[in-house]
């Protein structure tokens, strides 16, 4: 590898890594702050958080990857071009393909390797992220009791305390209704202090009570106009209750299968398999209204005139277009209201079809598509935002963060919006798959090509001095102009000044 290569190399390689950490940490906020209220109150243990975290970076990456690309390729060109290091490449003879090769090369494995990223690593974090958000969502709000409201995270439970102490968990003025009792009874405790906790496990409720009163309320069939109470006074009573949802329970990942899950082998195969389904669903559900309602021939209901009987060959007669206008007034009522009927009929028996099924087929059709063109769209979607950035970095000469990151976000917003675009009408089924996920790379490569070409010719597109000069010399032609035009506009007002004086 030349000299001039390894600069390039490693002058790109830390831009790269910097900006790629600073748009998954980017990425992460965004995500912490969708699914933060789901993950207060749970009593996540760090491990958990940590795992939950590491998922969604993996389903990150895909988003990641291209626009670090592009920022790095921006910060690392626009840092040469600043300091004159570009330029001293192109007067030795280097060309900006020549210059950029061992960043085409580098580029062209990341690309390689964010396939099988989004093929083999994506999917499997996906599992586990799905798994490991569900059980969060079926687990129970931790135990934490603020002072002078009930608490009700345990089922036909609620407990309302006056005071915690803070260091010892100490709990004052314990009130707790009980309404766990099969036969419907209630009970009522009340305690002076007292400590409740749950295991170590979270499998059980450990209560501890000191001084305090039990109420029991006996409930039979006649409780509205006969009922019994039950009062007890302890010094300390201890309950352990069996607690279900506290602790964190482990689904099995495999149970969560949907097309990001899947690699693009297994999406081949659901593709294959669901069309055939689709196929099926669609003939069972529509071939009894073809056959039973629309096509049906039973001439007995409505009799065809011979300009619409088919002859030997296959043919219909000419005439067969006007030959109900040509009936008879009472004749076409009697035609009109037998098709309104039918069709009515018709409706009605399509209705009844069981659709259900054709449509769950259709729409995990439509997803699967586009999740497959989503795996082959990603390293080619690295590639674009290089030669986007590459050749734009050259022509900006600027480094740093400041204007490449605007250029960056610019760019990723425009490629974000057109893929969710098209994304949404190939689910929808409004456009086909390959059109929806690759339309945001048909438009960004001609840009790609047309910022390339002018980079390799020098342009000075995007060159604020060039210009500014381009608008002083317009100013300097348009000057003189605007001089005369001012003084000739001066001189009329001057002689219809002095016409209207001499007139008075």
């Amino acid at each position: 590898m030349k000299t001039i290569h390894k600069l390039v190399l490693k002058a790109y390689l830390g831009p790269m890594v910097l900006t790629f950490f600073i748009v998954m940490f980017v990425l992460m906020m965004n995500i912490v702050w969708r699914y933060i209220d789901e993950l207060v109150g749970k009593g996540l243990s760090a491990g958990i958080i940590i795992e939950l975290m590491t998922y969604f970076m993996a389903n990150m990456i895909p988003m990641g990857l291209p626009l670090s690309m592009l920022l790095a390729a921006i910060m690392t060109m626009g840092n040469l071009g600043e300091n004159y290091e570009l330029l001293a490449m192109k007067s030795a003879g280097m060309s900006l393909v020549k210059i950029t090769k061992p960043l085409i090369i580098l580029v062209s494995i990341v690309s390689v390797g964010s396939f099988f990223i989004g093929n083999d690593l994506v999917p499997s974090a996906n599992k586990k992220l799905y798994s490991t958000l569900y059980d969060i969502r079926q687990q129970k709000q931790a135990l934490e009791f603020q002072d002078g409201l009930f608490f009700n995270g345990i089922d036909n439970m609620s407990i309302r305390v006056s005071h915690q102490e803070p260091d010892t968990h100490l709990l004052h003025n314990v009130l707790i209704y009980d309404n766990r009792a099969a036969n419907n009874n209630m009970n009522t405790i009340l305690a002076d202090s007292g400590y409740i906790r749950l295991s170590d496990d979270k499998r059980f409720l450990l209560v501890t009570l000191f001084h305090g009163e039990t109420y029991e309320q006996t409930r039979n069939s006649q409780w509205f106009t006969k009922s019994a109470l039950r009062h007890h006074i302890f010094d300390l009573q201890k309950q352990v209750i069996p607690m279900e949802g506290f602790a964190m329970e482990r689904t099995d990942a495999d149970l969560f299968n949907n097309s990001s899950t899947k690699d693009i082998s297994d999406l081949s195969h659901d593709i294959d398999s669901l069309e055939v389904k689709v196929n099926a669903a669609t003939t069972t559900s529509y071939e009894p209204l073809l056959k039973e309602q629309i096509f049906v021939r039973d001439n007995s209901v409505l009799p065809q005139p011979d300009s619409l009987r088919v002859d030997k060959s296959g043919y219909r007669d000419l005439a067969a277009a006007d030959s109900v206008a040509r009936l008879p007034m009472r004749e076409k009522d009697k035609v009109w209201n037998l098709a309104r009927t039918l069709a009515k009929s018709s409706r009605n028996t399509f209705s009844s079809f069981d659709e259900s099924t054709a449509k769950e087929a259709l729409n995990q059709l439509y997803r699967s598509k586009v999740e497959w063109h989503k795996k082959l769209s990603l390293p080619v979607s690295i590639l674009i935002f290089f030669l986007i950035g590459a050749p734009l970095g050259a022509i900006i000469r600027r480094g740093g963060l400041g204007l490449p990151v605007v250029v960056s976000v610019i760019f990723f917003v425009i490629y974000y919006i057109i893929s969710l675009t098209g994304e949404k009408l190939a689910k929808e089924g409004n456009w086909e798959a390959i059109y929806g996920v690759w339309l945001s790379t048909f438009i960004l490569t001609p840009i790609a090509v047309y910022l390339t070409w002018k980079a390799t010719n020098d342009s000075a597109l995007l060159d604020t001095d060039w210009y500014a000069g381009r608008i002083k010399a317009l100013r300097d032609r348009i000057a003189p102009a605007a001089a005369r035009l001012t003084d000739k506009l001066k001189f009329r007002i001057r002689n219809r000044h002095g016409k209207a004086n001499d007139a008075q």
